[in-house]
């Protein structure tokens, strides 16, 4: 089974998708490009600040390369959108908690700083949650796109006026009629 065959391909949510990939690409393609103008040593674990970050040169080119796969996701749109969104915002929460944990080290090769890791934790959660919105839920609504898709004998069966209500819990009887 694919993964992508599970989900609903074309739905209003994949403007939110777009929305996120690219606002949040832009901000980290302006993050990177900045520091790679400063000429900024490569390697450096102490790292000169930018926009009010530490970074260096490694640090401008992964956010310049994270930039441009979110950038590319906003273009794709849609479920591939979403997916990107979820990992890219994963991968910036994790990485937060290893830089944490290399702070004044000479393992710092991102040059991090806690500004780094506060705005690591914060761009990870933005990331992620543009991804996951309309997406991921225990209560989503009967007329999303992914409730439909994993209920299909009972979204055929609704009356066309009781789609907006959201979908009945497991276990918990409906008003009664």
């Amino acid at each position: 089974m694919d993964f992508r065959d599970e989900l609903p391909v074309d739905h209003r949510l994949a403007r939110v998708y777009r929305i996120g990939a690219g606002l949040c690409g832009v901000v980290l393609l302006v993050f990177g490009c900045l520091g790679l103008t400063d000429g900024l040593a490569f390697f450096s674990t102490t790292g000169e600040r930018v926009a009010g970050l530490s970074s260096n040169g490694l640090l401008s080119l992964i956010s310049i390369v994270t930039a441009v796969v979110l950038i590319a996701g906003a273009v794709v749109g849609g479920n591939t959108a979403s997916t990107i969104n979820i990992v890219v915002g994963t991968l910036f929460v994790l990485s937060g908690f290893v830089n944490l944990a290399l702070l004044d080290s000479g393992a710092n090769v991102l040059a991090f700083r806690i500004p780094n890791v506060i705005f690591s934790f914060v761009m990870g959660f933005v990331i992620a949650t543009f991804g996951m919105y309309g997406r991921v839920s225990g209560n989503l609504p009967r007329d999303n796109p992914y409730w439909r898709h994993r209920h299909p004998e009972t979204a055929q069966r609704l009356p066309a006026g009781e789609v907006h209500g959201p979908a009945p819990r497991p276990g918990i009887a409906g008003p009664a009629r």
